[in-house]
């Protein structure tokens, strides 16, 4: 029996497949690799290049394998550009993922561990965010993720399909083989650490007027590996006959951009200039977890995700990695 892993290839799905072959899993992977790196992948991966709507293929996948669990992490996932390309983020995570859930229902498969994002909360009514707060997203990328959130909520209870849908808050850090590469890169952590390493002049900073005490805004930052132990934790627990479920992943703690790039000098020992440069639409002045929920149902703790183990785990992957996953 196997595990298929969708978006398998990109930041976090890579390291949830790493993740899951060391604990003597069977993993199969279909990635577009539009935004994801063959090369994050251990060769003796099954592995399938398309689309997650691309019928034909998942038969195909489906029919050469025993697919028992999907761990589900393919999706358009940059804010910025949802909002300047909402048809492209609706058309590929919300259009092509009813084929997609539609395809693993023909195939039997009845257990789904979905990446889902704290952006589904939009502007919260309270701080930290509870699994309770209301969701009204303020971009396509937070619409396109709830939606599928409530395809996968009306599929448990017409057709029994059980599922733990992950709430990220921001994934960050790197492990010794596997780090952060995106093209273009929109991310705060690997964007100061490019400005650290002289790759770029200056790193920009979106707003510096948000109700924060130093005017930036705040997130909360989650280490890559301790966002992959929780999908494991989900599947482990919806094997054991556990409900669907929406939990939180975050440490309950969060960090301004200006903590960020302080905490970078600090990890680097480089200097790092900064720009202003006017709020992005789409962006909240404060994201921050509420985790009680799924440390009690999954047991899981944050283990790595004090700020310093994160910078300085993406800074020494990137010393290793100057090119991410580029030859050159």
């Amino acid at each position: 029996m196997a595990i298929l892993v969708t978006g398998g290839a990109g930041y976090i799905g890579s390291v949830t497949a790493e993740l899951l072959r060391a604990k003597g899993e069977q993993v199969v992977v279909l990635d577009d690799v539009a935004r994801g790196h063959r090369g994050a992948l251990d060769p003796r991966v099954p592995f399938y290049e398309g689309k997650v709507g691309d019928r034909d293929l998942l038969a195909r996948i489906t029919a050469e394998h025993s697919i028992e669990s999907c761990v589900h992490f393919a999706a358009l996932a940059y804010v910025g550009e949802s909002v300047l390309e909402p048809a492209k983020y609706f058309e590929n995570n919300v259009e092509q993922g009813i084929v997609f859930f539609g395809q693993l229902l023909n195939a039997g498969v009845r257990r789904v561990v979905f990446s889902s994002t704290c952006a589904s909360y939009g502007e919260p009514k309270q701080t930290p965010i509870s699994e309770d707060c209301p969701q009204w997203p303020v971009n396509p990328y937070g619409w396109s993720k709830l939606f599928v959130e409530r395809l996968l909520d009306s599929y448990d209870h017409a057709y029994g399909t059980k599922f733990v849908a992950l709430r990220y808050f921001n994934a960050a850090g790197a492990t010794e083989r596997l780090g952060e590469h995106h093209e273009p890169e929109s991310h705060l952590i690997p964007n100061v650490l490019a400005a650290a390493a002289g790759d770029a002049p200056v790193v920009t900073v979106f707003g510096d007027k948000y109700p924060t005490p130093d005017g930036t805004a705040i997130r909360d930052y989650v280490h890559v590996s301790d966002l992959a132990d929780a999908h494991v934790r989900a599947l482990e627990y919806l094997r054991a006959g556990g409900n669907s479920e929406f939990l939180n992943l975050g440490t309950g703690h969060g960090y301004s951009v200006l903590d960020v790039v302080e905490a970078a000098r600090l990890a680097t020992g480089r200097k790092i200039a900064i720009r202003m440069q006017p709020p992005r639409a789409g962006d909240p002045p404060r994201l921050v977890a509420d985790p009680a929920k799924a440390k009690r149902i999954l047991g899981w703790e944050p283990e790595k995700s004090d700020l310093r183990s994160i910078i300085s785990s993406a800074w020494e992957w990137r010393q290793r990695h100057p090119h991410g996953y580029s030859p050159s």
